[in-house]
């Protein structure tokens, strides 16, 4: 992205988070409505590890890591990726043509038509995650793990908002978005709270090898914690996991390109 379009986005994002701040009280009760929400799935894990003390080696201090970890990240991607989730609607009024005669490329178009900063309940129940975690285990921060904790962030904010722009591609063959990717978008969510040792190898290797959710929260998760997650990647590969969501965004941007070469108007 230029500089130019850089400033562009900023500028748009900003003039959304001030729209919608006119209206405080539904704001704050909106992320408040959230927040607990999300915090009872919380809850609920910690009920679990209360009753069990730790389930194949991990205790709640090192499940809430991953938790934060995913729900800042899954966050950031809603907040910000909104125009993708919301695209089937475009797709089906016409909407989507007048985009094709705009200088701008129309990812740049979807992405900044709409924000979503009402997910700050999930951002503050991940935030809040992350810092009693961080202070609760025996990490050892050095440079190199923040570092990688904020690449984490970043690159699990890349996973999600890749998924987001692959439910809106299926759009320019189906028109209809298909319910079949909240299985990865919000189910994701879910499975990436826990550690994958908890699931079957097929899921495992599904999500590390095909949708990297493993990369959002698993294994920086045990590269900060120094304990052993998936065997067939080195040392190193863990350490640059971030690098991996990065990669399944600028992917899943080329696929929207392929989709939209075949798109055809809906002739609304």
């Amino acid at each position: 992205m230029s500089l130019d379009a850089t400033r562009l986005y900023l500028r748009l994002a900003a003039a959304s988070l001030r729209a919608q701040m006119q209206y405080r009280a539904s704001f704050v009760m909106w992320s408040v409505g959230q927040f607990i929400t999300v915090g009872i799935e919380l809850l609920g894990a910690w009920a679990l590890f209360d009753r069990f003390g730790a389930v194949r080696g991990w205790r709640f201090a090192e499940v809430a890591l991953l938790f934060g970890l995913v729900n800042v990240s899954f966050a950031l991607a809603e907040s910000f990726g909104r125009g993708f989730d919301t695209f089937s609607a475009m797709v089906k009024s016409g909407d989507f043509d007048r985009l094709l005669l705009r200088p701008r490329s129309t990812a740049f178009q979807v992405a900044t038509g709409e924000f979503q900063f009402l997910r700050a309940g999930r951002l503050a129940v991940g935030l809040v995650m992350l810092l009693w975690a961080g202070s609760a285990l025996s990490v050892g921060w050095t440079a190199a793990k923040l570092a990688l904790l904020a690449g984490a962030i970043v690159g699990g904010a890349c996973v999600f908002y890749g998924l987001l722009v692959l439910q809106a591609t299926l759009c320019f063959w189906t028109v209809e978005s298909l319910e079949i990717m909240n299985a990865l978008t919000y189910g994701g969510t879910e499975a990436a709270q826990y550690p994958l040792t908890l699931y079957r190898d097929w899921f495992r290797r599904f999500f590390t090898f095909v949708v990297p959710l493993a990369f959002v929260s698993y294994i920086p998760a045990g590269a900060l914690l120094d304990r052993p997650t998936v065997p067939a990647l080195p040392e190193a590969a863990r350490w640059a996991s971030p690098l991996v969501g990065v990669a399944f965004l600028l992917v899943s941007l080329r696929i929207w390109r392929f989709g939209e070469r075949r798109y055809q108007s809906t002739g609304s």
